[in-house]
């Protein structure tokens, strides 16, 4: 059981290094980095127990192109998938 756990623990470190060298030599080539449109919106509780949803002011942020999030920024996948981010209040 040991070898197997230690077996996937080293896998783990391979592919997030290969990850890592691929994104900072560029291979293939790609640009590193990309920019997503993010749709924030408040979620407002009401007195009455509901919630009320508004919009707020949409923004690019930057992204990497990459399966792991390097260099302080998440990978393009990901936030592709959750464009929208909900500010409890």
């Amino acid at each position: 059981m040991i070898r197997i756990i230690l077996g996937a623990a080293v896998l783990a470190v391979f592919i997030y290094a290969g990850d890592y060298l691929s994104l900072t030599f560029q291979i293939p080539q790609r640009p590193r980095f990309g920019t997503v449109r993010i749709q924030p919106y408040l979620a407002v509780p009401r007195k009455d127990g509901r919630t009320e949803f508004m919009l707020d002011e949409a923004f690019e942020q930057t992204c990497v192109h990459s399966l792991f999030p390097h260099f302080d920024a998440s990978p393009c996948w990901y936030l592709e998938r959750e464009r929208s981010k909900r500010k409890n209040l």
